[in-house]
């Protein structure tokens, strides 16, 4: 009897540091899970930048308010392959104009690749006619006549909105081929209604583009009153490298370091 009993004793220590171990074990589980699975962890939001502004604007108009950021969004990864850009030429003169907006011509009537040839290599964009069909007229007409040929580069936004916008013969965010373009393509208001890869005209208000545009190089939230007229195809990891080099003076809105300029612009059939 004495021997049963001390048997029973074992077996009843053993079974409770079993329990024991089970009860710890869970309890270490559903720790891991509560964590990882919680919806309660705040996100931290991207300081908000200026929308992309004045491509017709006279000098000093500001830019559109109420361009919120986008929540934590991030600029993509850097290509692995290294970036090499030459010495940009001169900028050219702030001298054609013209009356009116083209009208559409056979290569803007179906989808077209326009070809930035700039000092940091090429960015080639493909045209969006059906969605908008003005725009991609006057950018297909702008290109034909040279006008983007030597032109700067002259805004990088990295902090939210992250763009880079082109296409100002002025250089400084004021010139404009001399004529507007109707909006067109308007995304919905809603979260990255500007993905990474397109590319949107620039203005200072509603009914205002004119020759600058942005392209966006990381996921993107905007004021939805940015006309879509194309998307890259080819070299948007050559602006997203330019972008890792930061603005001027440090900051998160004006002039890359790295200088870029448009040497040539050229279109073709896509």
């Amino acid at each position: 009897r004495e021997q049963m009993a001390q048997a029973r004793k074992r077996r009843q220590r053993i079974i409770g540091i079993a329990v024991a171990a089970i009860v710890v074990i869970g309890a270490a589980s559903w720790v891991v899970v509560s964590r990882n699975g919680s919806t309660e962890e705040p996100i931290a939001e991207a300081v908000p930048t200026a929308a992309p502004s004045g491509s017709t604007a006279p000098s000093g108009s500001a830019a559109p308010s109420g361009s919120a950021a986008p929540s934590g969004s991030a600029a993509p990864a850097a290509s692995s392959v290294a970036l090499s850009c030459a010495e940009p030429s001169a900028i050219r003169a702030n001298d054609q104009t013209f009356p009116t907006a083209p009208q559409p011509s056979p290569l803007s009537q179906k989808p077209a690749l326009i070809t930035l040839a700039t000092n940091c290599g090429p960015i080639t964009i493909e045209t969006l006619p059906d969605a908008a069909p003005l725009t991609v007229a006057s950018e297909v007409f702008l290109t034909e006549q040279g006008f983007y040929d030597k032109t700067r580069c002259h805004r990088l936004t990295t902090a939210g909105i992250l763009v880079l916008q082109c296409g100002d013969p002025a250089g400084d965010g004021t010139g404009g081929p001399g004529y507007s373009v109707p909006d067109e393509n308007l995304p919905s208001e809603a979260e990255v209604n500007y993905p990474a890869g397109t590319v949107a005209m620039a203005n200072a208000g509603p009914g205002t583009a004119g020759s600058q545009f942005f392209i966006v190089y990381g996921d993107t939230t905007l004021p939805p009153g940015y006309t879509i007229w194309g998307k890259v195809t080819d070299g948007l990891d050559l602006v997203q490298q330019i972008a890792d080099l930061g603005v001027e003076g440090g900051g998160s809105d004006g002039p890359p370091v790295q200088p870029v300029v448009i040497e040539s612009a050229s279109v073709s059939t896509a």
